[in-house]
């Protein structure tokens, strides 16, 4: 995830970035993430000849995950602001674990944030180019679709069955891959479009969701989460009350979610665990300099939207 640092640390020193560990992460990033996208298809991930079937994955993952980061490092060379490049975040392919290849990425500032403006701008540039992103690998996902014999080859055992069975791993739906789904079938009425116990399958769809994913636990308004400064640059010490109301909503999810999946998810709750200890409730105080145009202010309104657009209170459904 992403989770850029808006301070200057004691005894600060000239960054100088080390290329070799940055193309290392990517590389053994772009190997983890590919073995997943094999696996999601249902294909031996030791079996060298198969790797080229997790590439759709890979690939669709890693572009939206350098656009959210990317957005970031630009707009803060833009204010003069020195960042690192990002470090990508491998997650080892362990057998029947739920893996997407990746936990994301991060960035760190590694100097001062000279006003608000600046923060809003870092903050919120990650967010919305990773969401374009998104947007453009679901597109192109939707627009592209197999037709039903693809998932029977996947399931060989699916095309004697008289209906697709409910599986035992459901991705949750949200307002946007809902609108997505409703228009393309629309648009193309004969198309078949898998249920959402499914998607993992269809490369595009699934990276198109982990997308939506990642976008909307890094607008989640707390601490030093890009949500939480983006808020903090529009409200100020409003922040506080907004940011504390979603930690605890977080919690309410998280533990209605074990008993009942269909609205909430258990996975909230390590989320708020990472929150309260690691990235911290409420934003550092960093002073209120200045104060955000209006243009800006439609900006950040723009980014709550994508947030609701994004989220979804069940994202991973186990039976």
């Amino acid at each position: 995830m992403s989770s850029p640092e808006y301070y200057q640390p004691f005894g600060y020193k000239e960054y100088r970035p080390n290329y070799l560990l940055h193309i290392f992460l990517f590389a053994i990033t772009f190997f983890t993430v590919t073995i997943a996208g094999v696996q999601w298809v249902l294909k031996d991930p030791f079996e060298l000849t198969n790797l080229h079937f997790g590439l759709p994955y890979s690939l669709s993952i890693l572009f939206i995950i350098a656009s959210h980061e990317f957005g970031h490092y630009f707009a803060a060379k833009k204010h003069g602001v020195t960042t690192t490049l990002p470090y990508f975040i491998p997650f080892p392919p362990i057998p029947f674990v739920l893996n997407f290849g990746t936990l994301g990425a991060v960035i760190r500032i590694k100097s001062l944030v000279p006003n608000r403006k600046a923060l809003f701008d870092i903050g919120v540039a990650g967010p919305i180019a990773g969401f374009i992103a998104t947007l453009i690998v679901l597109i192109y996902g939707f627009e592209n679709l197999p037709d039903i014999e693809y998932l029977y080859q996947i399931h060989p055992e699916y095309r004697f069955l008289p209906k697709l069975p409910e599986g035992d791993l459901t991705f949750g739906d949200t307002l946007l891959f809902f609108l997505l789904k409703k228009l393309f079938s629309i648009l193309n009425p004969d198309a078949f479009i898998p249920p959402m116990n499914e998607i993992y399958h269809y490369p595009y769809l699934c990276a198109g969701w982990f997308g939506l994913l990642v976008t909307a636990m890094n607008l989640i308004p707390v601490g030093q989460l890009d949500g939480g400064h983006i808020i903090f640059a529009m409200f100020g010490d409003k922040h506080k009350f907004i940011a504390r109301g979603f930690f605890f909503s977080l919690i309410f999810l998280g533990v209605f979610g074990i008993f009942e999946q269909n609205l909430g998810w258990p996975g909230w709750l390590v989320w708020a665990f990472v929150l309260y200890f690691i990235v911290k409730i409420e934003h550092p105080p960093i002073g209120t300099f200045g104060l955000l145009d209006k243009k800006r202010m439609v900006i950040g309104w723009l980014a709550i939207a994508i947030f609701i657009l994004s989220i979804s209170p069940s994202p991973i459904k186990i039976k």
